[in-house]
């Protein structure tokens, strides 16, 4: 793999057009609270159809191809789903998860999600604390938890009113670099960089 077209297996045109997805999904969450589908759909597609024109069925080298972008979408939506079947986030936030998955492959996909998590995780500690909500908070959740686990339960939703908002795409936007940026580092890239 050269390093300088592809990190971890992901193309240069793949990682450029993740970039955009993230920045631009982070900005509409931020400001509208939403995260369109005229953004992730067409993400999904550029991914699906541009890794099986670079990379054929089964991808080689640097190239995932169209397999490797689907088991992206499905690493990255399949988590999420659940996550939104719970109620903890939207819809949007889970076709975003699966256009990063699809563009980026499921190995960067993976690491956009535990980055993103722990972002998001220290966004609504924040939030909590501003908001003086942090043992209300905790309750809820941890009722939740022991709803999902006690058979025949079914967990209502765990969100209140004064339950921390954060806009989840910003938290997986900044994992998403974190990742693209912590896969160069791994990479022949990070490795010329520091030589």
């Amino acid at each position: 793999m050269a390093a300088n077209t592809a990190l971890l297996g992901v193309p240069a045109w793949s990682t450029a057009a993740l970039l955009v997805l993230v920045s631009t999904a982070a900005a509409t969450d931020v400001r509208w609270r939403k995260i369109p589908s005229w953004l992730t759909y067409p993400a999904i597609l550029i991914g699906l159809a541009g890794h099986a024109l670079a990379g054929g069925l089964y991808g080689s080298g640097d190239q995932p191809g169209l397999s490797g972008a689907a088991a992206g979408l499905a690493v990255g939506s399949g988590p999420l789903l659940l996550c939104w079947l719970a109620g903890g986030i939207g819809g949007g936030d889970v076709k975003l998860m699966g256009a990063i998955g699809a563009l980026g492959g499921w190995r960067l996909c993976i690491g956009a999600m535990l980055y993103g998590f722990i972002v998001a995780a220290l966004m609504a500690i924040v939030v909590m604390v501003h908001k003086r909500v942090v043992w209300r908070t905790l309750r809820r959740v941890l009722h939740t938890m022991a709803l999902l686990v006690m058979p025949g339960a079914r967990p209502a939703d765990p969100t209140g009113p004064d339950s921390p908002k954060i806009p989840f795409a910003a938290a997986l936007c900044a994992g998403t670099v974190a990742a693209i940026i912590s896969s160069a580092l791994k990479s022949g890239l990070g490795q010329m960089l520091f030589e």
